[in-house]
């Protein structure tokens, strides 16, 4: 489960979507993120879908890569299914004693679960076409306004990029102590979910080990280099709006206007 976890990862590859400013994607992934909860039936779920798969194809992004970051959730998605369907009251498809399938159950299930996958595949793309440091410029500039009400954007900012960019990080790392834990013998697959549930701790806790010792390493390495937040810096290469941005932000705004009259 864990080696299926992409989220955060920078995918790089020279792509239109890829060289887009970070604040045009992010815009574009907030429309995107509110488009979802909109939408009220299949047709606008389609659409938004059919428009995911164009920015998919132009990020050059694997389709394959992207939906291995659907398997960690899917335990998820499986109890939204369950009381969905068992839970919600309309008109009975199926019973069998006090439990009950509802049509309408079904079909929450569906919108819950088609919400879901999209939403994660938009935000995932964010992270697949940006890299930690465009992003957090994105996320600083893109909430500058804030700074006038003493909100401290650029602080943020930089923890939201660093929590992003230690994922892979940890991932990696509880993978290479499962490896650690299964040639001592360990099991974690046979079993109850109690005993799976007590087989994780030797994981967890190394791993809160680790968390630490690396947010310690890089607390220090910040001060060693005299870090001191956002204020009066300088970026090597500043975030700059070209056309290709104009363009892909008034589609961003078309394809919500078109979800809207949907």
């Amino acid at each position: 489960m864990f080696r299926d976890l992409t989220l955060g990862q920078y995918y790089p590859v020279d792509s239109v979507i890829h060289r887009l400013d970070a604040r045009t994607k992010l815009l574009m992934t907030l429309i995107h993120l509110i488009s979802l909860f909109v939408a009220r039936d299949f047709l606008a779920f389609g659409f938004s879908a059919v428009v995911l798969a164009l920015w998919i194809i132009l990020s050059k992004v694997p389709f394959g890569y992207i939906a291995r970051g659907i398997k960690p959730i899917l335990f998820l998605l499986g109890i939204s299914i369950f009381f969905n369907i068992f839970w919600t009251k309309g008109e009975v498809i199926w019973a069998l004693g006090p439990i009950s399938v509802t049509k309408e159950g079904l079909i929450q299930a569906a919108w819950m679960v088609t919400r879901l996958v999209l939403l994660i595949f938009g935000t995932s793309l964010l992270t697949y076409t940006t890299s930690p440091t465009q992003l957090t410029a994105g996320l600083e500039q893109g909430l500058y306004f804030l700074r006038y009400i003493k909100v401290p954007v650029h602080e943020i900012a930089m923890m939201m990029t660093i929590a992003l960019r230690f994922l892979p990080i940890l991932t990696q790392e509880t993978n290479k102590i499962i490896m650690a834990q299964k040639a001592r013998g360990a099991d974690f697959e046979s079993g109850n979910i109690v005993k799976r549930a007590k087989a994780l701790v030797p994981i967890l806790v190394p791993l809160f080990v680790s968390a630490f010792r690396r947010a310690s390493d890089l607390a220090m390495a910040m001060e060693a280099r005299c870090y001191h937040g956002g204020d009066n810096r300088t970026r090597m290469k500043p975030l700059k709006f070209t056309r290709a941005d104009y363009l892909a932000f008034s589609l961003a705004v078309l394809y919500f206007v078109i979800v809207i009259l949907i």
